[in-house]
């Protein structure tokens, strides 16, 4: 039988088959030899592999062909003098983060016959984190924009009253009409860029009622098109019926959706397609934490086919004062997160170029769900 200790654990222990079984954690056994000893319901979840009755005792290479990167760090376990301990593996494909643990299983001799890797799927807290430190970045940009805002406001108003009165002055003369003209609309435009401003960094304050998000929709609907040039575009919506209600702001969730659908018509630039859809789905508890039930959320997808976000911008996309449009004030997309973010809901971006965007907005029934905080 194998040495036990605290860091050493024999894989072919029917005890520790029948823990590592029930386990949150995923937990794979190789030998030697290369072939898989153990691998529990938790692994294959996390891996989305698909479970045969013969893995155990197939090359592991070969059970894990279509992952690469768990393959590259099981091999390296009787290569590595020091093996890794509370280290992170990507999966971009899976689009998850995993950390884990990897240790050898000795005989009586000292001599490793196995290993065994520990694992946890870390994407939902790696989620939080990086929420966390978009709200401290949020903070104080807001602070600054804030007192940028307010000493703003006053010399722009006065620009735009001068301006007219000036105006008054030279009826006359056409090319000081069209200048003054000029110098009015910019201030009007310089003022809502302020107020937007303004809007982004003052705090959200919900007005919670019993939502239809059917209805939310249809008014967003609506709305983006008298917004935005609506051309050639293919339009499609499918909604579930008897959607359930929500806790929200009807009028804040109308603007992030119609927000969302103005953009999709401005990428398409007249042609081309839009897919509006909203589903009730089933929202599994964080895996970090113990216990848990899970709840219902509402979740809708806005989608186009457009040009989509080039490399190395989708991580940037809800950053404040970030735009690709040459008029934006790039704080559109960083208001409908607040929006979100105050809903207890979620916002992703999957998009690739030449492979059009979606944008998908989780709600959950009930504000104030661990979920998404």
């Amino acid at each position: 039988m194998p040495k036990r200790s605290n860091e050493h654990v024999g894989p072919d222990d029917r005890f520790f088959r029948q823990l590592v079984g029930s386990m949150r954690n995923g937990v794979i056994a190789i030998h030697r030899d290369g072939s898989l000893a153990l691998m529990n319901d938790e692994a294959y979840r996390i891996f989305t592999l698909p479970r045969h009755a013969d893995d155990t005792g197939r090359p592991f290479t070969d059970v894990f062909r279509t992952r690469p990167d768990l393959v590259r760090v099981l091999s390296g376990a009787f290569e590595l003098t020091t093996l890794p301990n509370r280290a992170e593996l990507r999966l971009k494909d899976l689009d998850r983060v995993i950390g884990y643990t990897l240790s050898l299983v000795k005989d009586d001799d000292g001599e490793a016959i196995g290993a065994v890797l520990f694992f946890k799927d870390l994407t939902r807290v790696e989620q939080l984190e990086e929420r966390e430190r978009l709200r401290d970045r949020l903070a104080s940009l807001g602070e600054m924009a804030a007192g940028i805002a307010h000493e703003l406001k006053n010399p722009l108003a006065g620009i735009e009253v001068m301006a007219g009165l000036l105006r008054r002055q030279v009826p006359d003369s056409p090319d000081a009409q069209s200048l003054l003209a000029d110098i009015m609309g910019e201030a009007k435009l310089a003022n809502s860029i302020v107020v937007e401003m303004l809007e982004f960094v003052r705090p959200i304050r919900l007005q919670l009622e019993d939502t239809d998000v059917s209805d939310v929709l249809r008014q967003a609907m609506s709305l983006a098109e008298r917004k935005a040039a609506r051309g050639d575009i293919t339009v499609r919506v499918s909604i579930q019926p008897e959607l359930p209600l929500i806790e929200g702001d009807h009028n804040q969730l109308c603007q992030v959706f119609m927000n969302l659908l103005t953009n999709a018509f401005e990428a398409l630039d007249g042609r081309g397609s839009i897919s509006l859809t909203a589903v009730s789905q089933s929202i599994e508890p964080d895996p970090a934490s113990a216990g848990g039930d899970s709840s219902t959320a509402v979740v809708v997808d806005v989608c186009d086919d457009g040009p989509g976000v080039a490399d190395g911008l989708s991580d940037r996309i809800f950053n404040p004062f970030f735009t690709t449009k040459p008029t934006g004030t790039g704080l559109g997309l960083p208001i409908v997160r607040k929006i979100v973010d105050a809903h207890d809901g979620r916002i992703d971006l999957t998009s690739q170029p030449g492979t059009g965007t979606r944008f998908r907005v989780t709600l959950p029934v009930v504000s104030g769900s661990h979920w998404f905080r």
